[in-house]
């Protein structure tokens, strides 16, 4: 049996007419950039996240670059996120002009360990170096410890942008929204998140209304009004088409994201007697949305190739932490600096997790696994 890592197909042929007819009343209005489509997304999208404004923009890598600019981010500063992460985290961080800054994950979570982070911005205080914000990561669709992280930000005066680029929906200690607990939440709605575009886009949510002004000037060339450029910006709007998709899918986002859970907790009650395969859990204050289902093995490459012999697709979230990436070489990082981080990317493997795997494909990939670890 062939399972694929991720099916993008399925949800796409089932909503074909909708999303059909959504480019084609695009196509026939000629209302490509902003419009009725954005503007209906953003109050939508705001709403499902709690929070009073949305700015839809290009990308998710925008939206963090955006964000941190609006806060005030600026050439100088330093910011703290964590190595296990993808590249537009930190590229968000040195386009605005700062300092990367790492500090190490929990072992058990794989989020922000508040521990190592106030250990972090403490040593950038002795030094006097100017920390203004953290970026904090909801991994995996589950959400970071945001009351210890938020707690540590409040004692030394720092802002929170949330990056919960794979945490659409999921909600953190039965009430708040992945995005809405910072000063600003950034999205990508790239086309395998849980709520993805057929293309690029992204939104920044946030409950201040300056930050939310500032982000749609930067996203907009600078325009306050059509000519009127009140600031230097970008070219990082949402288009229409995208957005139209968007507000299709985001009507089946819950039905969605309750249907990963439903399949996490398949593998969950299958994997809970195998021995040498470790799931990485859900944390106990999120309700998790299951962007991607993780589980730690001591022979993890071997086991990979085994699947991918069989037919079943895996993937590798992230194999080289950002502080060992050449591009990050200048930074001064070496190997042993952030070591949770560094054992994760040895040991975690993604598996195929998507609202329409089967219970009958997961036990499949349970019992390829199984009999991996046997060869």
């Amino acid at each position: 049996m062939n399972i694929p890592f991720l099916d993008l197909k399925t949800p796409h042929a089932l909503l074909k007419d909708d999303l059909l007819g959504s480019i084609e009343s695009a196509l026939l209005n000629a209302q490509f950039i902003g419009g009725e489509s954005v503007n209906g997304f953003e109050t939508e999208f705001a709403s499902f996240c709690g929070s009073p404004q949305c700015i839809g923009v290009n990308s998710g890598t925008d939206a963090l670059r955006f964000a941190l600019i609006a806060a005030g981010i600026r050439e100088g500063d330093a910011v703290v996120t964590v190595p296990n992460t993808f590249i537009a985290t930190t590229e968000a961080i040195s386009q605005a002009g700062a300092e990367i800054v790492f500090t190490d994950v929990d072992d058990q979570t794989h989020q922000m360990d508040p521990n190592a982070l106030e250990r972090t911005v403490r040593k950038l205080k002795d030094k006097r170096i100017s920390v203004k914000a953290v970026i904090p990561v909801h991994l995996f669709g589950h959400c970071a410890d945001m009351d210890s992280i938020l707690a540590i930000t409040k004692k030394y005066g720092l802002w929170v942008i949330e990056d919960a680029c794979q945490a659409h929906g999921a909600v953190y200690r039965g009430s708040r929204k992945a995005g809405s607990m910072g000063l600003a939440g950034s999205f990508s709605f790239y086309p395998g998140k849980n709520l993805g575009a057929c293309g690029e886009g992204g939104a920044v949510v946030t409950n201040d209304e300056k930050i939310a002004q500032t982000v749609r000037m930067l996203r907009d060339h600078g325009q306050s009004q059509k000519y009127y450029h009140e600031i230097e910006g970008y070219n990082g709007r949402l288009d229409a088409i995208q957005a139209g998709i968007l507000r299709i899918k985001l009507k089946h986002l819950n039905e969605w994201n309750e249907a990963r859970r439903r399949n996490a907790k398949i593998y969950d009650r299958l994997f809970r007697d195998v021995k040498g395969v470790t799931v990485v859990p859900e944390p106990s204050w999120s309700a998790s949305v299951y962007h991607l289902y993780v589980v730690k093995l001591a022979n993890r490459d071997k086991v990979q190739k085994l699947l991918q012999e069989k037919g079943i697709g895996t993937a590798l979230h992230y194999p080289v932490p950002l502080h060992l990436q050449k591009a990050y070489r200048l930074l001064g990082y070496k190997e042993g600096d952030f070591p949770v981080s560094e054992k994760h990317a040895k040991e975690i493997l993604s598996l195929p997790m998507f609202p329409e795997l089967t219970e009958e494909q997961i036990a499949t990939v349970v019992e390829s696994i199984k009999g991996c670890l046997n060869q």
